[in-house]
């Protein structure tokens, strides 16, 4: 075994990402702390093709040091739009046909690994604040809201993590489903 080179990854330019991003899903920040934590999460946006990062209230936004530091050019491919508050970003996202996904523990939370994304849905997840997650004002918003469920004396993952896991079983639903579909085509 050995590890591939930056060459053999053959990964496509910033151009063509945002040619083929995935249309049906963006991510939406909520009044997130830590620049740091917003390049990570431009990276993550990157990594699974989301066509959009909302960055909202008190979210940093590119050019910005930090950001720069871990996204690693991510904030070039990935397109982003500042929204000066969250409610008007999600009710925008709501007039444009997105259902609004919470990412947040609630009384009538989904557990992630319930959640299986509907075919022909458009989904903005929403992700909050490092110490306060996701606003009142945007879980009143939301159409649903998920939970990661966890084990250890901790209340929360790092919204970098919380995002990367939320990402991964998305689209692990929507290849089971895009595979499934192939599958039934003669």
């Amino acid at each position: 075994m050995r590890k591939l080179s930056i060459e053999e990854l053959s990964r496509i330019d910033a151009l063509t990402y945002r040619q083929y991003a995935h249309r049906d899903v963006v991510m939406v920040l909520d009044n997130v702390r830590s620049a740091l934590n917003v390049g990570s999460v431009f990276r993550t946006a990157d990594a699974f093709g989301i066509e959009r990062l909302y960055l909202c209230g008190i979210t940093a936004t590119p050019p910005h040091r930090e950001i720069n530091k871990t996204a690693l050019g991510a904030q070039q491919s990935v397109a982003w739009e500042y929204f000066a508050d969250t409610d008007t970003c999600l009710q925008h996202l709501k007039q444009k046909g997105f259902r609004i996904v919470v990412v947040e523990q609630t009384d009538q939370k989904i557990l992630l690994h319930e959640f299986i994304p509907q075919p022909q849905t458009q989904y903005a997840f929403v992700f909050g604040n490092e110490a306060t997650g996701v606003s009142d004002s945007a879980i009143h918003l939301a159409d649903l809201a998920l939970e990661i469920p966890q084990f250890g004396t901790k209340h929360s993952f790092n919204i970098a993590v919380t995002t990367g896991i939320v990402m991964w079983h998305y689209f692990l639903h929507k290849r089971q489903f895009f595979s499934t579909q192939v599958q039934q085509t003669p």
